[in-house]
């Protein structure tokens, strides 16, 4: 039996024989940038010459890796390949799916630095960042392979005389797993884990914009044993080969992570059944989010100002759960946004490889672009820039971290996702007001309250509408098993990932029911004849 699940454990790169471990393997990564990488269906590798390039968002002429594009006929190959592997695969033992999933996690422990290194590279993570995603994506791996195990037991149910019965978690099929860029090791990790330990095959197809990190867990996954077909791994267009895959009617499920507008889209696609589609396609899907820290009257401002700095800023803004607006009581208004301005300023914009900086590039040119809007709308609405503001995209995209106060409740950047470093700050009346104007959005994903106030973090206990909230601590950083993390509304399906029920969602329960002695007197019957 394994051992009890405990959190993988973050590097203290203050010890300077984990700077240089992380040193050394971030020239070993160097070393290796700009390979060339194909598709794997079924096993075989296969370059279609149609490639598309990964790019260092902090220095845009280093291309981290070549991948070739997937056709559709390809793609259509990939859900077949995958079929035809689900026939043996969920018949092999939960055990046995476990026992891979502890393989790979021992694996990826191993050359943990390494896996940070490719996405300082690949998506311009800082150490700690970088750090933290490998971590997760261990627990994701640890945690799946427990959890398997549980549902792999004795089911407890009502006994009835004179009857023996049993419900068992079965697979559902073949599972289309659409990560993200911005969690790159843990998300992609975390979607295809608990596929592929609950009996599933998967299309893996990583971000156009991370490939390369989707591509080594891969090879974890060949090193550690998994059969051919199980996992399919294609990059290309999510219009084109995505689409395919999404539609295809062998598909059982989708589990997808990024914005709400791609996921409304395959949730419509999904919805449309296919001739010869046997099944109601499953999605699973997390979105997006326009996360809010609540700042009362009563809070303690010093560390109000730190958690909302820390989770607007960290890797860039560029998490759902971010604080992307700051709403704080007019009575201490003045002092947080001094407070908050004052952390900002203290933020190094800078190359990732470089540990002395603590924030890097968004992600990519389109990005770059959109968040400059949004910062210029924010200016043109009425806000107030009391932080950074500038931005240089020739050598990298960076963005530096801003503050726009005076921002009124309704107004674009206070309504929509930015996904970028900008935090609008909303002043509110009073705590009443403070609910309303976080409550008012579309998407319910993350949030936090800072108040000494028991009544008031009871009250936001009854009333934040959010998946996962936090009092008196920073809204990101959510661990597995600790905050099982999914949001509301237009933040997703709904779904827990790192939680005890996330596995239920790759699965469907069958039930036997055994008449107690009608098999003895079958038997016995069968002997006298």
């Amino acid at each position: 039996m394994p051992t009890e699940f405990r959190n993988e454990p973050f590097i203290d790169f203050t010890k300077e024989e984990n700077a240089a471990a992380m040193r050394a393997a971030l020239d070993k990564v160097k070393s290796e940038l700009g390979r060339e990488y194909p598709l794997v269906i079924g096993g075989e590798r296969i370059k279609t010459g149609d490639t598309l390039e990964s790019i260092n968002p902090a220095n845009r002429s280093q291309v981290v890796g070549k991948f070739h594009k997937a056709t559709k006929d390809l793609a259509n190959q990939a859900v077949e390949s995958a079929y035809k592997a689900f026939q043996t695969w969920r018949h092999v033992p939960a055990e046995e799916r476990a026992e891979l999933l502890f393989r790979v996690a021992a694996l990826m422990r191993e050359r943990k630095h390494e896996f940070s290194a490719w996405m300082i590279y690949e998506v311009a993570k800082t150490w700690p960042e970088a750090d933290g995603d490998t971590a997760e994506a261990i627990d994701f791996l640890e945690f799946y392979a427990r959890e398997m195990l549980r549902y792999a037991g004795d089911q407890p149910l009502v006994k009835l005389t004179g009857e023996q019965n049993q419900m068992d978690y079965i697979p559902l099929g073949v599972g289309a797993v659409i990560p993200p860029w911005n969690f790159p090791c843990a998300i992609m990790a975390g979607m295809t884990a608990a596929a592929i330990v609950t009996g599933n095959t998967v299309v893996l197809k990583p971000s156009s914009d991370a490939p390369a990190i989707a591509y080594k867990f891969f090879e974890l996954l060949e090193e550690a044993g998994l059969p051919a077909g199980v996992v399919n791994f294609m990059t290309g267009s999510g219009s084109e080969v995505g689409d395919v895959v999404v539609d295809h009617p062998k598909t059982r499920f989708i589990a997808f992570t990024g914005s709400k507008e791609v996921g409304l889209r395959i949730n419509e696609r999904a919805a449309k059944t296919q001739p010869g589609q046997l099944w109601i396609k499953r999605v699973v899907a997390e979105m997006g989010g326009k996360d809010a820290i609540i700042v009362a009257d009563d809070a303690d401002l010093d560390e109000a100002a730190t958690g909302v700095v820390q989770s607007a800023f960290g890797f860039q803004g560029q998490k759902c759960s971010a604080c992307s607006r700051a709403i704080i009581d007019a009575r201490v208004y003045d002092s947080m946004i001094e407070k908050i301005a004052e952390r900002t300023a203290k933020i190094k914009l800078g190359d990732p490889t470089d540990n002395g900086n603590t924030m890097s590039a968004v992600v990519n040119e389109k990005a770059f672009q959109t968040i400059n809007g949004y910062i210029e709308k924010g200016k043109t609405e009425g806000g107030r820039v009391i932080a950074g503001g500038g931005s240089d995209g020739e050598q990298g995209f960076f963005i530096e971290p801003t503050v726009i106060a005076d921002v009124k409740a309704g107004s674009t950047i206070e309504q929509e996702e930015i996904f970028g470093p900008v935090l609008a700050v909303i002043k509110a009346n009073d705590y009443d007001d403070a609910l309303r104007i976080a409550n008012d959005t579309q998407f319910g994903l993350t949030g936090a309250v800072y108040s000494s106030d028991e009544a008031k973090l009871d009250r936001a206990r009854n009333e934040f509408h959010v998946g996962n909230l936090y009092l008196n601590r920073k809204c990101t950083g959510a661990l597995v098993g600790v905050h099982p993390f999914g949001g509301f509304n237009m933040s997703g399906t709904d779904s827990k990932a790192g939680g005890r029920d996330y596995l239920l969602l790759f699965m469907q329960a069958k039930l036997s029911s055994e008449k107690v002695g009608a098999t003895r007197k079958r038997a016995e019957a069968g002997t006298a004849i």
